[in-house]
């Protein structure tokens, strides 16, 4: 038997629309900031940044202004002539896992990798403007502590999103792990950049179903913003025969994320930042669509290596990955269904 529409109340259309997740979210901004929550990182005294007085930046280039800093992001975030004006960060730091980076040490005992990501996170919150959106690319075992540190800080989490990749590492001790979280928080969630017609997609009620409703909207027909979990063409994980692929960088970011990101929540002439710039998607991306960008890298050949992508190379999937469909089914028979008869005119239905 079919589901009834439930019309008992007042909402657009006569569906349900939840609302529990945005109000709880508000909530938790006003009051998590103020409660007495302890971490296993706080057991480690914050990070004394180092002084330094005549920062300056190891690449530039203008038009729009590019800047990349060489150094450990908490030392560098903290002496930036554009503290508080930061308009959008984008972080994707080491993971704790033991990677081979540059000259970074990856393997630091648990609490003081904690500490590590209470400060670095503390100093991107801190450059923010009033109006700026931060978001955070983090493994399972260290989402949760994230995500309670910039709420006690204060911030109102918008979305939690899910990177899904279908080449995760083959492993037969546990569930594969194909997903990175890809956490959204705002310093004010009524006074923030949102561009949601820049990254529409077709909805399955156009693209499987092809619902006439979808269609008789007064503006987006057949589209919708993306969901909360991002996959897709030109979504997987960059592997070594991947056309965006650096060599000698690990867990290069696709720029399809970063092209969502930074289309959805700057706007032309802005300032996005990075404080792991890493293989240089971020600034990349950023430069593409006329984002001023700061890029910041702990050892000096990566950097380098950013700043020749940058400058050099450039985007080369630039919109490709934009307005497509995501559905998981084929289209549909659109005719009208048969009635109930053997279960050959049933399965065709």
């Amino acid at each position: 038997m079919a589901e009834k529409k439930n019309t008992d109340f007042d909402r657009p259309g006569g569906y349900a629309m939840p609302r529990g997740a945005t109000l709880t979210h508000r909530k938790a901004a006003e009051k998590v900031a103020n409660a007495d929550i302890h971490l296993f990182g706080d057991s480690v005294p914050p990070y004394k940044s180092e002084s330094l007085p005549k920062l300056k930046p190891a690449h530039i280039a203008s038009k729009p202004d590019t800047r990349v800093y060489v150094g450990d992001c908490r030392d560098v975030l903290p002496g930036l002539p554009d503290r508080g004006k930061v308009d959008l960060v984008f972080a994707d730091p080491p993971f704790n896992w033991d990677v081979p980076y540059d000259e970074w040490k990856d393997g630091m005992p648990r609490e003081e990798y904690e500490r590590f990501t209470f400060d670095w996170l503390d100093a991107c919150i801190d450059v923010l403007s009033p109006t700026g959106s931060l978001w955070i690319n983090i493994p399972d075992d260290t989402a949760a502590e994230a995500v309670l540190h910039v709420k006690r800080r204060g911030l109102t989490m918008i979305n939690w999103c899910v990177w899904h990749f279908r080449f995760g590492q083959n492993r037969s001790s546990s569930f594969i792990m194909s997903k990175v979280h890809v956490l959204y928080f705002a310093k004010d969630p009524d006074n923030r950049t949102w561009n949601p017609d820049a990254v529409m997609e077709p909805s399955d009620r156009a693209s499987i179903y092809a619902d006439p409703r979808t269609m008789a909207k007064e503006t987006n027909k057949g589209m919708r913003v993306p969901m909360d979990v991002w996959y897709g063409r030109y979504w997987g994980r960059i592997q070594g025969n991947n056309q965006e692929r650096r060599d000698q960088h690990h867990n290069q970011i696709p720029e399809a994320y970063l092209e969502r990101i930074i289309l959805s929540c700057s706007n032309e002439g802005d300032l996005v930042l990075d404080p792991f710039l890493g293989s240089g998607t971020t600034s990349t991306v950023a430069r593409a669509y006329g984002r001023r960008s700061i890029g910041v890298e702990y050892g000096k050949t990566h950097a380098a290596s950013a700043w020749e992508r940058i400058i050099n190379v450039g985007m080369v999937r630039k919109g490709a990955a934009v307005g497509q469909a995501t559905a998981i089914f084929e289209k549909r028979n659109t005719g009208k269904r048969q009635k109930r008869g053997t279960k050959e005119e049933v399965a065709a239905t």
